[in-house]
């Protein structure tokens, strides 16, 4: 009994393990990134300090990451936060400024929207500063799709180099101002979504 306790047990440990590194090849290489482990408001100067207590890094799947997440956290000391950093985000190059530099300020969000980055079809024609409709357009079985409109007049904080974003050919990383809820169904989309696409809002 006890040999085929021995047995049942290194059996399962192999199966885990080779389950795990399944996953690992199913989601491609590794690449470390830094993540926030406490909320930075714009304007706090990131020094040693606020950088031990507040990043970590962790190693997640490069088809994840956003183009411009950094994955030394030292980069980020002596510089402040563009706009809200909410806890669990990545830190970004773009969401960081030097402090008393000429770069103009963020406008406020508005209470409970954060800066998100995704990555986008259709922002080339696009400035920051005004809003826009962020579209999802999915696959069905038949081979067709359907496109739905997943965030209305949502800010839209800056705009990356087109067709520069890792996520895909001719998308542009873009940051916009997103509520919890719409954070959340966006960064679902990329996983699944044949295209999210962002537009100048219709109407007024």
């Amino acid at each position: 009994m006890l040999l085929a306790a021995a047995g049942a047990g290194i059996l399962a440990v192999s199966l885990v393990g080779g389950y795990s590194s399944s996953v690992a090849e199913s989601y491609g290489e590794l690449r470390p990134v830094v993540v926030l482990t406490r909320g930075l408001a714009p304007g706090q100067v990131i020094s040693p300090k606020v950088a031990a207590a507040s990043f970590e890094i962790r190693q997640v799947p490069a088809r994840f990451v956003p183009a411009e997440a950094l994955g030394d956290p030292t980069r980020a000391v002596g510089l402040e936060p563009v706009g809200p950093m909410p806890a669990g985000s990545y830190l970004t190059g773009p969401g960081l400024m030097v402090p008393g530099s000429d770069r103009p300020k963020r406008r406020p969000l508005g209470h409970g929207r954060h800066a998100v980055e995704i990555s986008v079809a259709g922002a080339g024609a696009l400035s920051g500063g005004g809003k826009v409709d962020v579209l999802v357009t999915t696959d069905n079985d038949r081979g067709g799709g359907r496109t739905l409109v997943a965030a209305r007049r949502v800010p839209l904080i800056s705009i990356g180099r087109t067709g520069q974003s890792e996520a895909g050919p001719g998308l542009t990383e873009v940051t916009l101002g997103l509520t919890r809820g719409e954070a959340i169904r966006l960064v679902d989309a990329q996983t699944f979504a044949r295209r999210i696409t962002v537009l100048p809002p219709a109407g007024p």
